[in-house]
């Protein structure tokens, strides 16, 4: 007989996928993702041994292995058949160290169909060790320069009571580079006056009017920088007479554009859609291992994360048997295909249905709505790409005004090619009159406008992926985990979909800006990731990679950390005529005086770079106490605040009708909490809705929501526990409030807080400020600790009544008549009473 074999794959969305074809023929099990990872706790990398790395089992994978352990322990042959990337070839990689697995073959297909999945299984291979290298080097690198430029942005930048919220990343900091030099041009721009002068002309009626706009003056460019230049030319032109001087006309085609790569996806779900990249690749991860549909769990795109426009011939010819069906022959194209980008996997293929038989509205049904727009976004795309070109006709007119010259445009689409899909824009259908040379023509209207230069847009999450991309920074795979950390580390904030630096990011680019600055230069990293991808095609060694970034980063280090404070060049303290010295903290890049704590004077570096919104006035009040609203600003954006704060807390979200927003109720999903275990549920913030663990507050997982299912409400524990892991920290059982401290940070009030160390005072508004006094702050402000308990038995030594009171260890019984008597003893609650005999 046969011996039994298995399959691992990374989820078990992915089984279910697999089960819907393979049936009972293999055992299919699921890893849950990666099982092992450097240490959480320490470097776990030795630069002296060769950047040998440490490998642990993440905890929350220990159950996993074990699992896995027992079910193939009857197994003959395993099949792992991870994700076909990196990443994935690294997953198999530590399965088969953490399994020490003999029998196993290496499997990969770009689509869970039955087809591919059939096809990967009759020739097996083996794991891709040059590409798990390529991996573990981007692994260690980004741990080497986590590991040893964290900590110095901790003692460099001050950051009271915030030290480990900071940390460097390779990629992470050069993106934050790009967007705050960003800001820094937005606030270096000066805007500059122009003017435009438009027609509205007609050859006759008013239904052939048609715009012309004012060019040329005597055959030259004509220049309007203010209303002083227009106002005389405008004069002239109302008592000139205009005739058709010239007619151009042309055909133009216009091809479509290649199927998604997954950096292309996330610019079109970013546009289109108003999605994330997490939320993007969260949702396309569920298209990709399976939706049901029919009763079956079916896979509907390819792998996502990929960087080839190449199409399969089968699914080409799917395509174009769909597209003769549903718009004939003549719309056949050859099939777009892009540029090669450096290192593409051309072995896969680019983001698109695994059948294009499966349009949007027949699974509109079975699909949630997020999923459904990204399906059709998909679909949509690589039914175009392979359609043929638009032709458009295109017609350009020179009208002559006396000696000024004006232009008009327009364009008819003649034959739609794949706009038949992708649908047209109103540029594509502006169409002109019927016009002959020499025909004179009637001024309507003459409208000049003034204008100024604007500044250089903000980066949305789509143009700085396009950025990234274009200079070579990280790779596709990595771009929403990029922008995800720069969210969480609070460096950047999103304000109408754009990212604008927080002052804490600014200052942390600054630093490494102005102290490594070859770390932070874009052309440095793009040359990091071309040697990840040599390592890759086992062109390079990835040891001898990582040394030659490490050992001048290492001395570079270590010249930085000894280093003075520079000196502001070119000016002194107007106080004390003392030396300038450049300084970092959380609140941005300043010049403080050499002679502090004597001289106190300071002089902000980043003055103006950052804009700070006005607190609006409302006409509503607060439900709570009954004071006005204002709108402010934060890092999460507007939302409505009373003006009573820090007495009332209250605020709310603006809602589409710019009212206060009532929060949701919590509801429950079928999703587990990775590090405890527990319930994910929805929860809404400032920030719109997320998942939260429902094991809140001992538990503070969290993540962005993308369309996860809802099941129904949470349970009442979690609903008791509101518990908006962003907004509403727990005050701990210990916290004490009323006693008439506020902290130094923030305003907020000071709650009594308990450590192993004893009693100390703790920001009301932690986790966001993390202010911190002595807890003799709170005595010198009149606050009364509560009365011990007393118990019914006399000191052993001085004859006082015994009290219970509390210390950094717990409970304990001590003497009334402290500090004149010093006894004590342990506490042990008391035992109930077994009843009567």
């Amino acid at each position: 007989m046969p011996g039994k074999k298995a399959i691992i794959v990374e989820s078990p969305t992915k089984v279910r996928t697999l089960a819907g074809f393979l049936g009972k023929e293999y055992e299919l099990l699921a890893s849950m993702g990666h099982v092992r990872d450097l240490p959480a706790k320490e470097m776990g990398v030795d630069p002296e041994a060769d950047f040998e790395p440490t490998y642990t089992i993440l905890p929350r994978q220990r159950k996993t292995i074990s699992k896995l352990r027992k079910a193939l322990s009857k197994v003959d042959e395993v099949y792992l058949a991870m994700d076909p990337d990196r990443e994935g070839e690294a997953i198999a990689w530590h399965l088969l160290e953490a399994l020490n697995l003999d029998n196993a073959h290496r499997i990969q297909f770009n689509e869970i169909t039955e087809q591919a999945v059939r096809e990967a299984l009759d020739h097996p291979g083996e794991i891709d060790i040059d590409r798990v290298k390529a991996q573990q080097a981007r692994r260690v690198l980004d741990r080497l320069v986590g590991y040893k430029l964290s900590p110095l942005l901790w003692q460099k930048i001050s950051t009271r009571g915030r030290r480990t919220g900071l940390s460097a990343g390779r990629v992470q900091s050069v993106a934050l580079r790009l967007i705050c030099d960003r800001e820094k041009e937005r606030a270096a721009f000066e805007p500059v006056e122009y003017w435009s002068v438009t027609a509205l002309l007609t050859p006759g009626g008013e239904d052939d009017q048609f715009k012309a706009e004012l060019k040329t003056r005597d055959g030259e460019e004509l220049q309007l920088p203010d209303e002083e230049t227009v106002t005389p030319i405008v004069e002239e032109l109302q008592r000139a007479e205009y005739r058709v001087a010239a007619i151009e006309r042309k055909k133009q085609r216009r091809n479509p554009r290649p199927s998604f790569i997954t950096s292309t996806m996330q610019r079109a779900a970013a546009n289109a859609l108003h999605f994330s990249a997490r939320k993007t690749m969260m949702v396309a991860q569920q298209l990709y291992e399976g939706v049901e549909v029919d009763g079956d769990t079916v896979g509907l795109i390819t792998y996502m994360r990929t960087d080839s426009t190449r199409i399969a011939a089968p699914a080409r010819k799917q395509a174009v048997a769909l597209i003769k069906q549903r718009f004939g022959d003549d719309y056949v194209g050859p099939g777009a295909r892009g540029k090669k980008a450096k290192g593409a996997q051309e072995a896969h293929e680019a983001i698109r249905p695994t059948s294009a038989q499966r349009t949007p509205e027949d699974l509109r049904p079975v699909l949630s709505n997020d999923q459904y727009r990204l399906y059709k976004l998909i679909w949509e795309q690589f039914v175009a790409s392979q359609m043929a070109p638009a032709v458009l006709d295109q017609t350009g007119v020179d009208i002559e005004a006396g000696p000024y010259g004006l232009r008009a445009t327009g364009s008819v689409v003649i034959f739609p090619g794949f706009l038949a899909v992708l649908g047209r824009t109103d540029d594509d259908d502006k169409r002109l009159p019927e016009l002959e040379e020499g025909q004179p023509l009637e001024l309507l209207e003459l409208t000049p406008e003034q204008h100024f230069t604007k500044p250089p847009p903000r980066y949305t999450e789509a143009t700085l992926i396009r950025e990234l991309e274009a200079n070579g920074i990280g790779r596709p795979s990595t771009y929403a985990e990029i922008i995800e950390t720069l969210r969480r580390r609070e460096y950047v904030r999103m304000d109408a979909r754009q990212f604008v630096p927080m002052p804490l990011g600014l200052v942390v680019s600054d630093y490494l800006v102005d102290n490594f600055p070859e770390i932070m230069d874009v052309d440095f990293t793009a040359h990091i990731e071309e040697d990840l991808d040599t390592i890759e095609s086992g062109e390079r060694d990835w040891v001898s990679v990582l040394r030659e970034f490490y050992d001048p980063f290492e001395a570079l280090l270590e010249e930085v950390e000894k280093a003075p404070p520079k000196v502001l060049e070119g000016e002194v303290c107007p106080e004390c005529g003392g030396k300038l010295l450049v300084r970092y903290s959380a609140s941005g890049k300043f010049a403080g005086c050499e002679n502090y704590p004597d001289c106190k004077y300071t002089k902000d570096l980043d003055e103006d770079i950052l804009e700070r919104p006005p607190v609006e006035e409302t006409d509503l009040v607060c439900p709570e106490c009954g004071s006005p609203l204002v709108i402010r600003t934060g890092r999460r954006g507007r939302f409505f605040a009373c003006t009573a704060f820090p007495k009332c807390k209250y605020t709310a979200n603006i809602d589409e009708n710019g009212q206060p927003q009532e929060r949701a109720e919590p509801q429950l999903t079928g999703e587990l909490c990775p590090e405890c275990g527990g319930a994910l549920i929805v929860r809404e913030g400032r920030r719109g809705k997320f998942l939260g663990c429902s094991n809140y507050p001992k538990c503070r997982y969290t993540r962005d929501y993308a369309g996860e299912e809802i099941l129904g409400e949470a349970p009442p524990k979690a609903d008791s526990d509101a518990a908006d892991a962003e907004d509403q920290p727990a005050k701990p059982a210990e916290a004490d409030g009323g006693i008439g401290v506020f902290c130094d940070e923030c305003g907020a009030p000071m709650v009594v807080r308990r450590s192993r160390r004893g009693r100390f005072l703790g920001c009301s508004n932690y986790p966001k400020c993390k202010g911190t006094k002595p807890f003799s702050a709170a005595i010198e402000a009149g606050y009364q600790p509560p009365e011990p308990e007393a118990i019914d038995e006399a000191c052993p030594e001085c004859g006082k009544p015994l009290v219970i009171r509390e210390g950094r260890r717990g409970k304990f019984i001590a003497c009334s008549g402290f500090p004149k008597c010093r006894y004590t003893r342990d506490y042990s609650e008391p035992k109930e009473e077994d009843g009567a005999d």
